[in-house]
């Protein structure tokens, strides 16, 4: 009856060593499996993080921002795999046309920015300096008119004198024509000799002229006279009567203005009206020599005598 027992409960240890090893087994599979999940569990965290990294990197958004800006709304499902693949083939031959990436667009866009704006200013400062000749130019040309009308009145007078002088009376008169603006204007002379119709200089007679030439070049001059004149054959167009009167006219001159008149001349009358003359004498034949005569004192001599 013992044996019996012990016969039974040695073949229940034996089930029970056989369950055990079996349950140990089932463990150490168990265990290996978990181990081979974990790691799998681990590959794919990783993997998510490097995907949300590139996608970081790339697009600048995380993860949860990529249905926004693929312009998905919140719930929608995803297009089918061939449209994504489609579009996304799309975008880089648009890629592959914009070319190679210029990695120095930004340092360039800079310095082209700079230049602009170094133009910019320069531009500005060119545009100042516009205005400012502009006003310059407008103040030079009011002020030219003011000056110019102002000498041209006092020569007008001035040569209505001497023109009255020289002919011994008579009308004369200097306008301003051709444009408003007296800068841009011509200069007309209107004469009229005594008992002659008022007339342009050029219809008048080559004595006439030369009359009316001379009694403008002396208005010119007297509105600022100098230390000295020099007149060179001035009288040689004039008859004996108008070489009278433009010596009589010098005489004046010569009163009034402490200006020297040196004449140039081949005529007897104004070389007699003279206060000294100088020549040139050829004596002996090749030989020349100057010749200075005081005809004022020799007419104080005479008188004298």
């Amino acid at each position: 009856m013992a044996a019996d027992q012990l016969a039974v409960g040695e073949a229940a240890l034996t089930d029970a060593d056989r369950l055990a090893r079996l349950a140990l087994e089932e463990l150490s599979s168990a265990r290996e499996i978990r181990a081979a999940a974990d790691a799998k569990l681990e590959a794919a965290r990783q993997r998510v993080a490097d995907v949300a990294r590139q996608i970081e990197d790339g697009l600048g958004t995380r993860p949860d921002g990529l249905p926004a800006m693929a312009g998905l709304k919140s719930g929608e499902s995803l297009p089918e795999q061939d449209v994504v693949e489609r579009r996304l083939s799309g975008l880089k031959a648009e890629r592959e046309r914009l070319g190679a990436v210029n990695l120095r667009a930004e340092d360039e866009l800079t310095e082209i920015k700079g230049k602009r704006e170094g133009l910019t200013a320069e531009r500005d400062d060119l545009s100042e300096a516009i205005r400012r000749l502009r006003q310059a130019i407008g103040a030079l040309n009011r002020e030219g008119r003011e000056r110019l009308l102002a000498a041209f009145e006092i020569v007008n007078e001035q040569f209505q004198r001497l023109f009255s002088i020289l002919f011994g009376g008579g009308t004369a008169e200097l306008k301003l024509v051709d444009a408003e603006d007296p800068l841009d204007a011509g200069l007309e002379i209107f004469a009229r000799p005594p008992g002659k119709k008022p007339q342009v200089m050029t219809l008048l007679s080559g004595g006439e002229q030369a009359l009316t030439a001379t009694a403008l070049i002396f208005a010119v001059f007297l509105t600022n006279p100098s230390p000295i004149c020099v007149l060179d054959e001035v009288d040689a167009p004039l008859d004996d009567a108008n070489v009278e009167r433009y010596c009589d006219l010098l005489d004046e001159m010569s009163r009034t203005t402490d200006t020297r008149f040196i004449l140039i001349t081949h005529n007897p009358i104004t070389m007699a009206r003279m206060d000294r003359l100088f020549g040139v004498t050829m004596a002996e034949r090749g030989v020349s020599q100057m010749v200075s005569v005081d005809l004022s004192t020799a007419e104080r001599i005479r008188e004298a005598i």
